[in-house]
């Protein structure tokens, strides 16, 4: 039977544990049935957050859940395993409740690499209970839209435990066979071809990222890697992957057969997910598929996981501390041009042309949203040749990806892209210390700059050195060393003169230099409403010196240019 909407409130029903995760919007709890003393997962909304159309999105999200779940009981009993299931939905006043299974085992990938044994066989009996999720989701007209590794789960840590697919936050319902232009919605290097172009699309577009994560499987790196975001989606429009040696040399034709026609350009053309279950490597896998054990793959994966973790700590960090009174980063292109992030609460990006009544418009989640920019692009050459399914060159317009909520951070994001290789260079330890580092600036500087804007003198102090050092307008060329000429502002302007400030931060840069200092650097637009209500904004390039004493980062020094902030604000919120 389907589940029923809860009318009772979530505490009359269930008893809250302890915090598993967290997103814009959301937090994720175990729980307990008081009834039957069953755990699972409460993802607690709240709503007061949301807006009409993200609560309309919710209830859709909810609903799609229910009708797959509803069919797999009425159907297919045995597929219900490879999904999340949502097994309540609670709504009160300010807060929606959803219940899902509770699923403990981490995720796919990671449990891959902390196996003993890992074959071509395994990666088969992988991809097999992918695509029976899949599939049962195309057979009830769902399609996911944003099937990652992140979203690849385990029932429990058993040997052997079921994979279940997740997070049906961008999931759209289609009629049939239905193609449609749904917007753009996904993580970049699963995007298909389709979806790039901005052509209708459907159930093709989850065979594609299908596609993506069966090569990973096999080599432990994507088929598609380029640090410049353009250069990749020329390289997915065009379908340019090769099979390099050595480590394709040991993978059985049948392996790379499958590939191709999940990577196949034309989705007219591109293998469906039931037909990709009869495929002799997946329906005969004792027979076909090998049982070598592939280290050279497992240590590439453990690259690859320790790559994602990493991009998704940062945005983890940037999105805690997203706020600092800022509700929209711009981060300038080389070429001029300006690309806005979003950071109202969350990390996607929907598209403008996407019409509140079109059916399945993108859902927010925490998943990366692709975006055109407003200008046409000149897509370089792709250094690739054209792959075994390529069909079509690469497309003379070229999508940018934009996430948010995004600050500094992004330029660590940046630097976390490594150069284009057969084989994507991966982060090794030393590599990972250094972006670890620089992450730490990045949420000290965020921390300081929110002490400013809301008045906080006593937090400002914990942050910066007692002797920190400056040039500014405000000290009329001057260099200045100590607090008591910061402390005037905080006592006598901040917060007293405004009633809202927002921070941009535009083109912002980060240096270490060594182990215990660090210098980032960035232009910083300050808008505010002033007390008769009037709206002005200033702009100042800063600099800030960081240096590492007794474990804790301290602000040592900064220099300020642009004007005089108490006299063009009547205010000064730029220490």
């Amino acid at each position: 039977m389907a589940v029923p909407i809860a009318c009772t409130r979530f505490s009359d029903n269930y008893d809250l544990k302890e915090e598993l995760g967290k997103g814009a919007f959301s937090v994720v709890r175990r729980c307990v049935q008081k009834s039957s003393g069953l755990e699972f997962a409460a993802k607690i909304i709240n709503t007061k957050k949301l807006s009409a159309r993200d609560f309309q999105k919710l209830e859709r999200e909810a609903r799609i859940c229910r009708k797959l779940q509803h069919a797999n009981i009425v159907s297919n009993p045995e597929v219900l395993k490879h999904l999340v299931r949502l097994h309540d939905s609670i709504q009160e006043e300010n807060f929606h409740y959803l219940v899902f299974d509770l699923v403990t085992g981490g995720e796919l990938f990671e449990d891959i690499v902390a196996r003993e044994f890992y074959s071509e066989a395994d990666a088969s009996h992988c991809i097999q209970q992918i695509l029976e999720s899949v599939n049962h989701c195309h057979q009830n007209g769902v399609v996911h839209r944003d099937l990652k590794p992140e979203n690849l789960l385990l029932a429990s840590k058993a040997k052997g435990a079921a994979v279940k697919l997740a997070d049906f936050g961008l999931a759209i319902e289609v009629s049939g066979e239905q193609q449609a232009w749904f917007g753009f919605a996904g993580t970049p290097g699963y995007l298909s071809p389709e979806v790039l172009k901005k052509e209708p699309y459907g159930k093709p577009v989850d065979i594609w990222a299908c596609g993506v994560i069966l090569y990973i499987l096999l080599v432990g790196y994507p088929p598609f890697w380029d640090e410049d975001q353009h250069r990749l989606y020329a390289q997915i429009k065009a379908g340019a992957y090769d099979y390099p040696s050595p480590e394709w040399d040991t993978v059985t034709p049948e392996a790379k057969n499958l590939i191709n026609q999940m990577l196949t350009v034309n989705p007219g053309k591109r293998i469906t997910a039931a037909d990709a279950l009869k495929h002799p490597w997946i329906c005969q896998r004792e027979r076909v598929a090998s049982v070598v054990h592939r280290q050279e793959t497992v240590d590439c994966l453990k690259k690859f996981n320790a790559r994602r973790k990493l991009k998704g700590a940062i945005l983890t960090t940037m999105l805690a501390t997203r706020n600092f009174s800022s509700r929209s980063i711009i981060v300038k292109k080389g070429d001029g041009s300006q690309v806005k992030e979003s950071t109202d609460s969350s990390t996607t990006l929907e598209d403008d042309d996407i019409k509140e009544d079109k059916k399945g418009g993108v859902d927010r989640s925490s998943t990366v949203i692709a975006k055109e920019p407003e200008g046409p692009g000149t897509p370089p050459q792709s250094p690739r040749g054209a792959g075994p399914n390529s069909g079509s060159p690469p497309s003379s317009s070229v999508a940018v990806a934009v996430k948010g909520p995004l600050n500094l951070g992004q330029a660590l994001l940046q630097s976390v892209q490594g150069p284009l290789s057969k084989r994507p260079r991966l982060l090794d330890a030393e590599e990972s210390v250094i972006l670890s580092r620089r992450q730490e600036i990045i949420k000290m500087t965020e921390q300081l700059i929110e002490a400013i804007n809301t008045g906080d003198f006593e937090a400002y102090t914990k942050i910066c050195d007692p002797h920190l050092t400056a040039f500014e307008p405000e000290a009329m060329g001057n260099l200045v060393e100590g607090m008591d000429f910061h402390k005037f502002y905080f006592d006598n302007v901040l917060g007293k003169n405004c009633k809202a400030v927002n921070t941009t931060i535009l083109n912002p840069h980060v240096h270490l230099l060594g182990e215990d200092a660090a210098c980032i650097a960035y232009v910083r637009l300050t808008q505010y409403m002033d007390k008769h209500g009037q709206a002005h904004t200033h702009q100042s390039e800063e600099s800030r010196v960081w240096h590492k004493r007794d474990s804790k980062w301290q602000n040592v020094h900064f220099h300020r240019s642009g004007g005089n902030g108490g006299a063009a604000f009547g205010f000064s919120s730029h220490k």
